[in-house]
């Protein structure tokens, strides 16, 4: 069973040959019509997912908080460029900026923009942050230069991924093509991919995945905190050193789907490879660290602990299953990484270590 955009790649693959997964990624997520992130809330429990800022305040409290620190610490400039990649349902922000709504100065300087594709979800971004007037943009490339403060959260998991098969031959890519009954199916390029040189030395059998768009990202918000001065701060689940091996994966309705299964009705992702967009940046990196050591360092557990002071019980029971699906080793606590990266001219951020990373 299909779906109207499926048609649609099916056609063009009639016509015009097989396309790279990427590609199909990209129509999958991005198409104008009938994107995934185009046409639908994939937020909560009526979507297929649910974010770190859908779970609790505090995620996005102590980011903002975070994010202040780090204005002071360039120096206070103004107007800074706050801009947020991805900004779901504006929870985070929304969670950010009442938190710091006592720092001296940090409001007045924010000049807030949110780079955005879905209509349905600008809508409900402009319902939550409606105080702050926001701008809004489809590429982060639109937005002005200046001194920058960026957060990304579940973001660079959605770019377009391209995967790779070690063959006898070589490394060959994985491409999207028809089956003999005009379904989508998956095979190998005839020929040896010219992107061989990215890939490491492996054995036949192995798999390799990489994401050129978000190294891409990467280098152009890297290129940004060395012009303006600032910080970017990436919050995501994958890796922290490149590796063989695929990780693309498609969930509807909070379970597991076939990648080809309902394009545009179904999210697609892969686990971000943190190694390669600390290079790809070339600024100070600080992280990878797992989701849960940066939140205890940034005190998440005491103010899990003053929200259950004014709480009801049932309310208290909250926060700690929140608290705990954030933390846990077995939930969000490891998987998901946060990297910093920075304009090395301030004093290292809060929740890493004191140097930087060895990634650059």
């Amino acid at each position: 069973m299909t779906s109207e955009l499926g048609r649609l790649i099916a056609h063009r693959i009639a016509l015009t040959g097989p396309i790279p997964i990427a590609g199909f990624m990209a129509e999958a997520l991005g198409h104008p019509r009938l994107g995934y992130y185009r046409r639908a809330l994939p937020l909560g429990a009526a979507g297929d997912f649910t974010t770190a800022p859908e779970i609790s305040q505090m995620f996005g409290e102590l980011l903002g908080a975070w994010l202040a620190e780090r204005w002071r610490a360039m120096g206070a400039p103004s107007p800074v460029r706050l801009v947020e990649l991805g900004p779901g349902r504006g929870t985070l922000m929304a969670d950010a900026l009442r938190a710091t709504r006592a720092v001296a100065g940090f409001h007045a300087a924010l000049d807030l923009h949110l780079v955005d594709t879905s209509g349905p979800l600008r809508m409900a971004q402009r319902a939550a942050l409606a105080d702050f007037s926001p701008t809004w943009h489809e590429r982060l490339d639109d937005v002005p230069t200046g001194p920058l403060l960026l957060v990304a959260n579940e973001f660079f998991d959605a770019l377009p991924v391209r995967q790779f098969h070690k063959t006898a031959e070589g490394w060959r890519e994985r491409m999207v093509g028809l089956a003999p009954d005009g379904t989508l199916r998956l095979a190998l390029a005839p020929g040896l991919t010219p992107f061989a040189a990215a890939l490491p030395d492996a054995p036949v059998g192995a798999e390799a995945e990489i994401c050129e768009a978000g190294r891409a990202l990467a280098a152009d918000i890297g290129a940004r905190l060395r012009q303006g001065g600032g910080w970017a701060l990436i919050v995501d689940y994958g890796h922290d050193h490149s590796s063989p091996g695929t990780s693309l994966q498609a969930v509807r309705g909070h379970r597991g789907a076939g990648i080809l299964d309902r394009p545009g009705e179904t999210d697609l992702s892969a686990h971000v490879d943190f190694a390669a967009l600390a290079a790809a940046a070339g600024v100070a990196a600080f992280g990878p660290v797992g989701q849960g050591d940066f939140l205890r360092r940034l005190g998440i557990e005491a103010r899990a602990r003053t929200l259950k002071q004014r709480a009801r019980p049932e309310q208290a029971g909250a926060v700690d299953a929140a608290l705990a699906r954030l933390l846990a080793p077995d939930q969000m606590g490891t998987l998901f990484r946060v990297l910093a990266l920075g304009d090395d001219r301030s004093a290292p951020p809060a929740g890493f270590l004191d140097t930087p990373s060895d990634a650059t």
